[in-house]
């Protein structure tokens, strides 16, 4: 099956995610997620972008990514290599770390936009890791969760659609049952080879 034509402009918002070689583990512990984290910050003073949620699990990563002036393929190739070329020196691994070239659903609806953003918070609920959103570590649900400030995490689109209220944000993230529009993402997610049971 042929990719999907890459389609950006500016303020382009997406879902953004790429995993290990194989299914392998690209974050054998703390110093790498912290390092990735770096890299995105990294990122977003070399290419400016709103980074509105985000979830590092073992092996993949997911991104809720607002473009401002770059194009999101100029911004992931910086975000992965720098990453990679870390990990490689570290584990002196040789070879591909990624299993291909990173993922990347243009977001066009508010609707989606808050369903991606409580799709990624739940990855590690869903995984059965943690038990709440708010437990798992390398995610930035605690930011909402906890009304914090963060220099990496973009939260106005989203608590804009809440009503600016973080109780209803927490609501509709943790109250969460299976619904209709929950079926299109994972649908379109096993389309483009980004579902992982």
């Amino acid at each position: 099956m042929s990719r999907k034509p890459h389609i950006w402009y500016p303020g382009a918002t997406y879902h953004i995610m790429s995993r290990g070689n194989r299914k392998a583990t690209i974050f054998h512990d703390d110093e790498d997620y912290r390092r990735f984290l770096d890299i995105l910050r990294e990122a977003k003073e070399k290419y400016p972008f709103k980074l509105h949620s985000y979830c590092l699990m073992s092996n993949h990563v997911h991104l809720e990514l607002g473009t401002i002036d770059d194009d999101s393929s100029q911004i992931m190739s910086y975000i992965l290599k720098t990453y990679s070329t870390y990990y490689n020196r570290k584990y002196e691994y040789v070879g591909h770390l990624y299993q291909g070239r990173y993922k990347g659903i243009l977001i066009e609806d508010e609707a989606y936009f808050m369903q991606t953003s409580r799709y990624i918070h739940l990855n590690p609920v869903k995984a059965g890791i943690v038990s709440t959103p708010e437990k798992y570590e390398f995610s930035s649900y605690r930011l909402y969760a906890e009304n914090k400030e963060s220099d990496l995490v973009s939260k106005e689109t989203t608590l804009s659609l809440c009503r600016n209220d973080v109780s209803e944000f927490r609501a509709f993230v943790e109250n969460y049952a299976p619904r209709d529009e929950e079926k299109a993402i994972q649908k379109e997610l096993r389309e483009n080879d980004l579902w992982l049971p």
